[in-house]
């Protein structure tokens, strides 16, 4: 009878471990809404243009030949001036101006030019996009009723993983 029981004791063991173990099965719950979790996401862009605008330069020639040609007639001019030290005086008075008149003269203003300068303007937009990070789901298993943050849309049936233990 001791070896029965030393035969038998590991097998009621395994049949009592099976008992305690939890069960595991698939079954569906019926779903009563999904609503979409929605965020709104920011990805900036930046757009730029480019604009011609009208720029005005003054043209002016810058030539030394009028000043010289200037200084020599107006030397010329104020040494027929005059005698002995005044004649060298009038000689360089009539020097200079005949040298500030002959370049003004030769480099004054040509016009006014016009050209058109590219101008490149930028400014950033916001870009606002709407992302769906996940689904509130509501089923109903068995007469209760549960809410679930899922990744995805289950549709009108929620397949289940039930796991049940004994208390």
């Amino acid at each position: 009878m001791q070896s029965l029981i030393k035969s038998g004791l590991p097998l009621i063991c395994l049949c009592a471990a099976s008992f305690s173990q939890a069960a595991d099965f698939e079954d569906y719950a019926r779903v009563i809404s999904v609503t979409p979790r929605v965020e709104q996401v920011n990805h900036p862009r930046q757009e730029c243009r480019t604009e011609y605008v009208n720029v005005q330069r003054q043209q002016r020639s810058s030539d030394a030949g009028g000043g010289i040609i200037g200084g020599i007639v107006g030397g010329i001019l104020g040494n027929q001036v005059g005698g002995g030290n005044g004649r060298t005086v009038a000689t360089a008075a009539g020097a200079i101006t005949g040298a500030l008149v002959g370049d003004r003269m030769q480099n004054q203003d040509n016009g006014v030019t016009t050209s058109e300068q590219p101008v490149r303007q930028c400014r950033t937009i916001d870009n606002w996009e709407q992302r769906t990070v996940g689904y509130q789901v509501t089923y109903e298993y068995r007469g209760h009723t549960q809410t679930s943050m899922m990744s995805y849309d289950p549709g009108q049936q929620l397949r289940l993983q039930v796991t049940l233990t004994p208390r």
